[in-house]
């Protein structure tokens, strides 16, 4: 049991990436009782509405999709660490003011739409920042080790802030939640401002604006098709089979009528299901293959379209557990595929563009859901989604076996099944860490520092 807890918690030892660590995981929590809070006032500021609550979902992860680009050029460009300083300050300040309108009583809709745009930029500021900077926290070899952890942070939150939160608004209401959501989220600040700059793996040269253009990233992934094909199946799978957000609180109160603590156990059971999902990658300590990738998005798309016709709150409850797990294994693999293959001048912009696909697609796929849950009811638009997940993931699977010359062998006898037949080994397997053109830096140190 020691050895394998010191082999999923090893990242913990080093001193600047425990501090993020418990800064992300207090934040976290806080933003995840605010967001569950969120889709609770919404709903009954519009009379049980599942397209306002699309719309609110749309408007905060709208600026992903517009400035996620340009806050990778940052993070190429300038100090991580002081752009999350920043851009976590302008979250608190933004979050305090939303909630005291909420606690005085005085919010309306318009007022909810207004405060998760503004929540959104600096979430678009941060995500792409914060994704690349855990690069600069451990040394390489504990990379994959520090982004699952990371994730599991992410899970161990979406658990224990949608469950707080239930338990707070059937006690309480939703100005007191606000309010202690507010008081968490200020963490993340102190946690940047204690690390020990000389610590971290980084060169200290810093690129030109020449050097960081976006138009190099996105020719950079477009000719690496290690990268090319899982930030595509995210892009899909972002869009379209992640708006549980959307999906669960419209599930719970219009088709279960259920009450906000009730809400909040088909969140933490998908929550619980992610945890396991993240602590399962826990242990990677080179590039997942690409097959992996796949494998884990064929399961999710299957977990997501039997959620769709779970016939009560029990069966529905037990079902987010598997589909939890699958998603952020998928999210979790695919991060991994993408971070640990890319070189470390383009990793700024190359994670910007992979979560411009994965979060920056949500007020597309936020409000179809929720305008077809409107029209054709909710629990269609989770089986509809996970339908198009499995095609996607299909289509991936297909092009990855024309474009590696691989297949897919079907064979009876005792033990039927598919074996897959490798032709070529998986390329890219490796971090690269060869420029590929200009602008590529040629200074051993930041090469290193990757």
């Amino acid at each position: 049991m020691r050895a394998v807890l010191s082999t999923t918690f090893r990242s913990l030892q080093v001193r600047n990436y425990r501090l993020f660590s418990i800064g992300q995981l207090v934040k976290l929590v806080g933003v995840w009782m605010m967001f569950t809070a969120q889709d609770w006032l919404v709903l009954n500021l519009s009379n049980n509405s599942p397209g306002a609550l699309g719309i609110v979902t749309a408007l905060q992860f709208l600026p992903v999709l517009l400035l996620t680009l340009w806050a990778g050029k940052l993070a190429d460009r300038f100090d991580k660490r002081k752009l999350l300083i920043s851009a976590n300050a302008a979250f608190a300040v933004t979050a305090i003011v939303f909630a005291i309108l909420v606690a005085s009583g005085v919010v309306v809709l318009w007022h909810v739409f207004l405060f998760a745009t503004l929540l959104g930029v600096a979430n678009a500021i941060e995500t792409p920042v914060r994704q690349s900077f855990v690069s600069e926290l451990v040394e390489l070899p504990l990379l994959p080790n520090a982004l699952a952890l990371s994730a599991a942070t992410f899970n161990t939150a979406r658990i224990g802030g949608p469950a707080l939160a239930g338990v707070a608004l059937a006690l309480l209401d939703t100005g007191p939640v606000f309010l202690i959501a507010t008081a968490l989220a200020v963490a993340p600040i102190f946690s940047y401002l204690a690390m020990r700059v000389q610590e971290l793996h980084r060169s200290m040269a810093r690129p030109s604006a020449d050097d960081t253009r976006i138009a190099d990233g996105l020719r950079y992934v477009w000719k690496r098709h290690d990268l090319l094909l899982p930030i595509a199946l995210m892009a899909a799978v972002g869009m379209i089979g992640f708006n549980f957000p959307v999906t669960l609180a419209a599930l719970a109160k219009i088709n279960f009528n259920a009450g906000p603590s009730t809400f909040g156990l088909l969140t933490t059971a998908l929550a619980v299901g992610a945890l396991g999902g993240a602590l399962a990658g826990s242990g990677r300590r080179s590039r997942p293959g690409v097959y992996v990738v796949l494998g884990a998005a064929l399961a999710f798309a299957v977990f997501e379209v039997a959620v769709g016709f779970a016939p009560n709150f029990i069966v529905a409850m037990i079902l987010l557990v598997p589909t939890g797990f699958f998603s952020i294994y998928l999210a979790q693999a695919a991060n991994h595929r993408v971070q640990m293959g890319v070189h470390s001048a383009y990793r700024g912009r190359v994670m910007a563009l992979y979560v411009l696909v994965f979060l920056g697609t949500t007020p597309i796929g936020a409000s179809l859901a929720g305008w077809w849950g409107e029209h054709f009811g909710v629990p269609s638009s989770i089986w509809a989604a996970g339908i198009i997940c499995l095609i996607a993931a299909v289509a991936a699977l297909v092009w990855q076996l024309r474009t590696s010359g691989d297949r897919l062998s079907l064979h009876g006898g005792s033990r039927p099944g598919l074996t897959l037949v490798r032709t070529t080994p998986d390329e890219n397997e490796e971090i690269d860490e060869e420029p590929v053109q200009q602008p590529a830096p040629a200074e051993p140190a930041r090469t290193v520092a990757a």
